[in-house]
């Protein structure tokens, strides 16, 4: 019997990784309805983690306001597992691009909200974390972040800064006294799917600034004042982030809880396929299906579809690739073990019109892939 193992990420704008995977199953099932089908939704760090990992190995979230990355109280959750033991946390829950909308700006937002949801799990006795750090609207180092948990960063007059991409130009002193010492008894992984440096050209300013909203003149000041940040937690806190790979991640917040957390950045999908136990899973599979909203040369830099390619390619099996936009130079993907790769668009159509019809679309292009397969 056919066994098939769905596995992607969230078509970003579009699907959730849960729904794509729901969908690319119909689509198997219009041509093979008996087959054994395995879904495992992925993520790698960004918007859509949190449920990826709630549906493939259960748990219970916890419901609770924090500050939103304009200060604002918003509603928000986190992830439970092993039994509470474990928090999974999205910083894009707090502190994401899409909670701000057309209020971009991230010389004016922060990473408050993700220290108050860490604080609260503290509070609950966890002291073992998994932090997704990807999707931010934020470029403040992580200094809301270490706020909420009782940091202080004061400008050169003694006063405390704003904490966000801004304040961090006036920074001139870190007092990490009054810490709360639960941070020093607990572990925390940081989910990554990037590994830019804190600054310069490939930095978190120049790279991921204007996504967030920065006009050039605010990148040129955000890369100063990160910069600046650099400087100072090398003086106060002797730890230098320069060269930190990862550490320009969700604007600088991998470097701030390297910094204030003594947090460990992994690659994201390795330890969510680590965390599934994704290459025990694939056992007697023959055949695996993945996919992402986009599928470019920057694929090869950590996404989901490598993860998941690599670990067919170890056991032989084939792997699909499903995008909803497939970029120019991807023969890279096929020597790191996509077998090939098809679109979910299949007329010209912009993004908008694509997106109204995108799960019907998935399941059609899975059903032709399944034909071909089956007819091998």
């Amino acid at each position: 019997m056919l066994k098939v193992m769905v596995a992607p990420d969230s078509f970003k704008g579009t699907l959730s990784a849960v729904e794509a995977a729901r969908h690319i199953e119909k689509g198997i099932r219009r041509v093979v309805p008996e087959a054994v089908v395995v879904t495992l939704p992925l993520a790698d760090g960004g918007e859509g983690t949190l449920e990826a990992v709630h549906h493939a190995l259960g748990g219970d979230f916890v419901e609770l306001e924090v500050s939103g990355p304009l200060f604002e109280k918003i509603p928000s959750r986190y992830g439970l597992i092993d039994s509470g033991q474990k928090a999974v946390v999205e910083m894009a829950a707090t502190s994401g691009l899409i909670l701000v909308g057309d209020r971009r700006n991230p010389m004016k937002t922060t990473t408050l909200g993700l220290g108050e949801m860490i604080l609260d799990a503290l509070d609950r006795g966890v002291r073992d974390f998994y932090i997704g750090i990807g999707g931010s609207a934020t470029n403040d180092g992580g200094i809301g972040m270490a706020r909420a948990l009782g940091a202080r960063f004061l400008d050169n007059q003694g006063r405390e800064i704003s904490l966000d991409g801004e304040g961090l130009g006036f920074l001139a002193t870190i007092d990490m006294s009054r810490l709360d010492p639960r941070v020093g008894e607990a572990r925390f992984v940081v989910i990554c799917d990037v590994d830019n440096p804190l600054y310069g050209e490939n930095g978190a300013a120049h790279v991921y600034g204007p996504q967030k909203g920065a006009s050039p003149e605010m990148v040129a000041i955000l890369e100063r004042n990160l910069r600046n940040f650099a400087r100072v937690v090398q003086r106060d806190l002797a730890c230098d982030v320069t060269d930190l790979k990862g550490g320009g991640a969700a604007g600088g917040l991998g470097a701030g809880l390297v910094v204030f957390l003594k947090a460990r950045l992994v690659q994201g999908i390795d330890l969510i396929l680590e965390m599934y136990r994704f290459e025990e899973a694939l056992e007697d599979v023959d055949l695996i299906i993945t996919g992402e909203g986009s599928l470019d040369r920057q694929s090869l830099r950590g996404k989901v579809p490598m993860g998941v390619a690599g670990a067919g390619r170890r056991a032989s099996i084939p792997v699909i690739a499903i995008a909803g936009e497939i970029g120019r130079e991807i023969e890279g993907l096929y020597d790191e073990g996509i077998t090939a790769v098809f679109s979910t668009n299949p007329r010209l159509q912009n993004f908008q019109q694509a997106r109204t019809r995108a799960g019907e679309h998935l399941e059609e292009v899975t059903e032709n892939i399944l034909r071909l397969f089956i007819a091998k």
